[in-house]
């Protein structure tokens, strides 16, 4: 993709997505997410009535009577969107490909935090990580993330969200809202979602295409699969064929939805047909 073409189709997602962002989830990203973290203010003598989990035992010992410690809302939040850019994320049968739309739906969270004067960073992983860009604030900096969205290609195409995850608490040193943004054709990430999930806000958002749940009936046809490269022809006119090719998936979408029920985490299931609009704006009005 030339310079030319590239700052065309960023400019596009940029009226697009900004438009969605300003009419429709700033004040809803708002609610659904500010003041869910706390720091540490200050610490005063303990009164009636304060929770005996806040006394700072250390300053009770030296002052021989009890403190507690005083916390307050931040102010600055950290958004952290993790995109699936395998091979996998190339399909779709409809208009968009699923990668397509993840781009998207990564560029309105982007520009509803860039209203709440909020961080925004980016990882990019396939079955490792490809690319982290470190939370930062500003117009600028949401533009390079969109960029690095439609442009980048990865090294490899197959899928591990669980090294992804692992990276990623470990840069994390502060509580932030994580986006995973994937079609989850993986089943590596249940132990390291649980580890995130105990320190920051997870939200899973499964993008999938209705090819994906079932297998029509079309005779001999050619697969390639997107992560290996390998091709094979399928007798799509076998029961036990497009039995086997829909367990499979529901068995990934059972995987999914499971995994983040553990992690105490949010789901979004989304098929490529959906609005994504709604999807988004009725998960952030239930928070």
């Amino acid at each position: 993709m030339d310079t030319k073409e590239l700052l065309k189709k960023v400019r596009k997602i940029e009226i697009k997505t900004r438009r969605l962002s300003d009419a429709v989830f700033g004040g809803e990203y708002h609610s659904a997410f500010k003041g869910r973290g706390m720091t540490f203010s200050e610490v005063r003598q303990y009164q009636y009535g304060d929770d005996v989990r806040n006394i700072d035992w250390n300053v009770t010992a030296r002052f021989r009577e009890p403190f507690v410690k005083v916390f307050e809302e931040e102010r600055e939040l950290t958004l952290m969107l993790v995109a699936d850019v395998s091979g996998s994320t190339l399909f779709g049968t409809q208009d968009q490909l699923k990668r397509e739309i993840i781009t998207e739906i990564s560029a309105t969270l982007a520009f509803s935090a860039l209203q709440n004067n909020d961080k925004v960073g980016l990882l990019l992983f396939s079955d490792q990580v490809e690319l982290f860009v470190p939370p930062k604030k500003g117009k600028f900096h949401i533009l390079r993330i969109i960029r690095e969205l439609l442009e980048f290609e990865p090294s490899n195409k197959t899928t591990n969200l669980g090294n992804a995850l692992e990276y990623l608490g470990g840069v994390l040193k502060k509580k932030a809202i994580v986006f995973v943004m994937s079609d989850f054709m993986t089943s590596d990430y249940q132990k390291p979602l649980q580890v995130i999930g105990r320190k920051h806000d997870v939200t899973g958002v499964r993008v999938y295409d209705q090819r994906e749940q079932e297998l029509p009936s079309m005779g001999l046809v050619p697969f390639k699969d997107q992560e290996t490269g390998k091709q094979r022809i399928i007798n799509t006119s076998s029961r036990s064929v497009r039995t086997k090719y829909a367990a499979f998936h529901k068995e990934n979408a059972a995987y999914f939805k499971n995994s983040f029920t553990k992690a105490d985490a949010g789901a979004i299931d989304l098929e490529t047909r959906e609005n994504y609009t709604t999807k988004l704006l009725g998960y952030f009005k239930r928070r």
